[in-house]
């Protein structure tokens, strides 16, 4: 197996440092970092070979004073969605920035409307994590049906030769199971699901013409006619709760509820209270409302698989996220074209 994506690890350091052109000029750059994500630090000596990274994490001052005091002439900031929010109260006190670089596919967590006003840029890491959030989403699901989590806890405290069987669980074949996001994550989970025999159909915010799948226009009418509801849809004001009472009511009972979008999609509350008086049959979850604060309820429920937030992170995933935030701050820095450059008009 490969190593553990680890901040004090650096078997990735010799053959992944952001190749790019010279920065013009013998000076380093200013890199501004509020809270290091964990791509920062699992490559935190490529980022500080290229760039004078202004570490406001490392300094005893309030933020406040430590923008004032070192990072006024900072064009370029890089930020993390669980860790920093680029709010308009962020960006009033940096008054040279011009580029925030994300360093995930989401951009939730960046105000882009202030972005928009002050002409600030804003780049994410384009598609580099679907292909194995996809994998997640499957593996997760399978997880919840098949209590695999649940089943190796029983080998492991010595339960199978004590207590026997081991319940039953369900079969994925054949099941309806309605995506809610058909992008580029929802649109490669249709494709593994359909492989594994699931009848696949969606909502999204338009049909999308090139989808074969059964388009339902709101997500209550998806869920009626679900097994399986996936959440894959970015996170907005209009998706926020979207995953409500009305939505659990309609998956039923027998229904299961996978969440690898954003925790405030979900109604962790409802959520929590229709698992805890099996209103819904389980529900897998990387994501969650108020991370990394999971809700205790959930931890004695065995029909609930839980991950720490980590489906799209894989070591390959993370090489090519790299290359791209390290590109697209070589092409800022050299006056050259962002390679993933995030629309401020949404």
């Amino acid at each position: 197996m490969g190593k553990e994506l680890n901040p004090q690890t650096n078997g990735f350091h010799h053959h992944l440092n952001g190749d790019g052109p010279p920065l013009p000029g013998g000076d380093l750059p200013d890199l501004l970092v509020l809270r290091p994500g964990l791509l920062y630090k699992v490559f935190e000596q490529e980022f500080l070979a290229k760039f004078n990274v202004l570490k406001a994490f490392e300094s005893p001052l309030p933020l406040d004073k430590y923008l004032l005091r070192h990072a006024q002439a900072a064009r370029a900031i890089l930020c993390e969605a669980i860790v920093t929010r680029i709010t308009a109260d962020l960006l009033l006190q940096l008054p040279a920035l011009e580029l925030v670089v994300a360093d995930g596919t989401g951009v939730n967590h960046i105000d882009l409307a202030a972005c928009r006003r002050r002409g600030i840029a804003v780049t994410n890491t384009g598609d580099v994590f679907s292909e194995d959030t996809a994998d997640y989403g499957v593996g997760l699901l399978i997880g919840v049906m098949r209590r695999l989590t649940r089943a190796d806890a029983f080998v492991r405290r010595g339960a199978w030769p004590a207590a026997g069987e081991f319940p039953l669980g369900l079969k994925l074949r054949g099941k309806r199971v309605g995506i809610v996001g058909l992008g580029n994550i929802g649109t490669k989970l249709a494709k593994r699901l359909e492989a594994f025999g699931c009848k696949v159909s969606y909502n999204s915010r338009t049909k999308k013409q090139s989808a074969r799948y059964d388009f339902h226009p709101t997500v209550v009418d998806l869920a009626s006619h679900s097994d399986i509801l996936i959440v894959c849809c970015s996170l907005t004001e209009k998706t926020r709760h979207l995953i409500n009472d009305g939505v659990l009511s309609a998956l039923g009972k027998s229904g299961i509820l996978v969440n690898i979008g954003r925790g405030p999609i979900v109604d962790e509350k409802t959520l929590v209270s229709y698992l805890v008086e099996g209103k819904i049959a389980g529900a897998a979850m990387d994501v969650y409302e108020n991370e990394p604060n999971v809700p205790s309820e959930l931890f004695g429920l065995d029909n609930v698989v839980l991950s720490p937030h980590r489906g799209a992170f894989t070591e390959e995933a993370f090489g090519d996220a790299l290359k791209i935030v390290m590109g697209n701050l070589d092409a800022f820095f050299s006056n050259s074209t962002l390679i993933t450059p995030v629309s401020t008009n949404e």
